[in-house]
């Protein structure tokens, strides 16, 4: 079983977030009506604060309109902007050099830095799909959206989002036939529990079977553990970010053997969603680790 396609988590920013807005210049939170200098160094629209402050009640499940980051350490739906259509940039690099431990400061936190170059870079606009006229559509009832997995594949999670999970529910190839892919996860692999913080952790084991380039893919087992590990500020191209650190360990076994151990790091920001991940080398033993199979941040 390849790994180029292992499932990692995939959330983007909304253009209602990450775009430039035309807002006033600002460098601060304190010089806008709004109290909301976007990562842009623009100011967010006036009066969007409050209706943030509760942060569910800032985006539907369609999002629409901005949502303000209220920093109260936790990350709602409301400040997740995942839905079909849904577009963001992100500069990617693979098998770079780049350590994910950061700097550690002495209140406790922690401060990343990805906004320099990285060898084999390249910027990717990123767009989440929908399940409406889909080949897999009927396969995978009450899918949120689809989105590719991995750069160098063009395989595609799909994924259901409500207000208490983010789940995989399969992975799919772009189109069907007698080459397809269409692999089930039964349960769904939980990839985010919602709301999250710092300390929280969620645990979820699928058996996964079906097609794979149009044969038969066996069954196996794939288990993920998950943790908010470390809280912090994420420097990306795109500007510096208050984030929660999601580290998740990817265990895929078959009966007795492990087929595949693989460690990721998602930083996350209220209302852009994951503005940087870092994946490491299949089969890594490290906690942290600096030979980075992938590592993608969010881009102008």
């Amino acid at each position: 079983m390849s790994s180029r396609w292992t499932p990692w988590l995939v959330l983007l920013c909304s253009m209602a977030a990450c775009g430039g807005g035309g807002g006033a210049v600002c460098t601060t939170d304190d010089q806008c009506a709004s109290h909301f200098c976007r990562a842009d160094g623009t100011c967010g629209p006036a009066g969007m604060a409050d209706a943030a402050g509760s942060g569910d009640a800032a985006m539907p499940d369609a999002p629409s309109g901005v949502c303000v980051p209220n920093h109260d350490g936790m990350i709602a739906r409301g400040e997740l902007p995942m839905a079909p259509g849904v577009m963001a940039t992100f500069r990617i690099a693979t098998n770079a050099t780049w350590n994910t431990a950061g700097h550690s400061n002495n209140d406790g936190s922690r401060t990343w830095d990805l906004s320099g170059q990285l060898a084999n870079d390249a910027d990717t606009p990123v767009t989440l799909g929908t399940p409406q006229g889909a080949w897999w559509a009927a396969d995978y009832p009450g899918a949120s959206y689809s989105a590719v997995l991995a750069s160098g594949s063009d395989l595609q999670g799909v994924f259901k989002l409500d207000g208490t999970q983010l789940v995989l529910l399969g992975v799919v190839s772009p189109s069907g036939g007698a080459t397809k892919t269409e692999l089930t996860y039964d349960p769904p692999a939980k990839i985010l529990a919602i709301p999250f913080k710092a300390g929280d952790t969620w645990t979820s084991t699928s058996t996964v079977t079906g097609y794979l380039n149009g044969g038969f893919g066996g069954s196996y087992t794939e288990k993920y553990d998950s943790s908010v590990d470390q809280v912090g500020t994420m420097t990306t191209p795109y500007g510096m970010f208050p984030v929660l650190r999601i580290a998740t360990n990817l265990t895929r076994t078959s009966g007795l053997a492990t087929l595949l151990t693989k460690r990721t790091f998602a930083w996350s920001a209220e209302c852009f969603g994951t503005v940087a991940s870092v994946s490491s080398q299949d089969n890594s033993t490290s906690t942290e680790f600096s030979d980075d199979a992938e590592v993608r941040r969010l881009a102008p």
